[in-house]
């Protein structure tokens, strides 16, 4: 990982630094080397084996295998669309309600302080699998942010994906 000033650039110094990630694109292309759609795939699996928190009729919970942090989940579309505005008002609808769900249990269960939600559509947009849609729901607590991914190329996860997945799960219905 490196590390350089915007003025080492040609042109104007623009002020930003750049952190290269050249890592990161073992987890881009991955999307790539599937056979098949991820997001298409995991539902066909047990909720164990996808990570699979609740199914939905449009839509369905399912924890991130490459979280930012604990708990990080996403709601996808059963249908394979690519972007928002090609869902159907059913399916937009249905991801909604999931994802408020999706924070209160997240609230409840692990006790985080806020949350980061988004959708990266398209690849230049930065989705890892940009063919379908999938919105993130990244639950963030105070000082949850340091060095370790930056210097160290590691990320403390306090709990294994697996167990998260098993507590949201029953945790889904309590929740209202």
């Amino acid at each position: 990982m490196n590390i350089e000033s915007s003025d080492v650039f040609a042109g104007d110094d623009d002020g930003l630094q750049r952190l290269w990630t050249p890592h990161r694109m073992v987890y881009l292309n991955k999307a790539d080397d599937r056979n098949g759609c991820a997001f298409c795939v995991a539902p066909e699996r047990s909720d164990e084996d996808g990570l699979i928190v609740f199914r939905g009729e449009h839509a369905y919970v399912i924890v991130n295998l490459y979280p930012y942090n604990s708990g990080h989940l996403m709601v996808c579309p059963n249908r394979h669309v690519s972007t928002y505005d090609l869902a159907t008002p059913e399916e937009v609808a249905e991801i909604g309600a999931l994802t408020q769900k999706a924070m209160r249990v997240l609230t409840a269960v692990i006790g985080c302080a806020g949350f980061n939600l988004g959708m990266n559509q398209g690849e230049v947009a930065g989705a890892g699998i940009h063919e379908h849609l999938h919105q993130h729901i990244v639950p963030r607590w105070p000082n949850d942010s340091n060095f370790f991914p930056i210097i160290a190329k590691t990320k403390a996860m306090p709990r294994l994906l697996g167990e998260i997945r098993e507590l949201l799960s029953q945790h889904w219905s309590v929740e209202s």
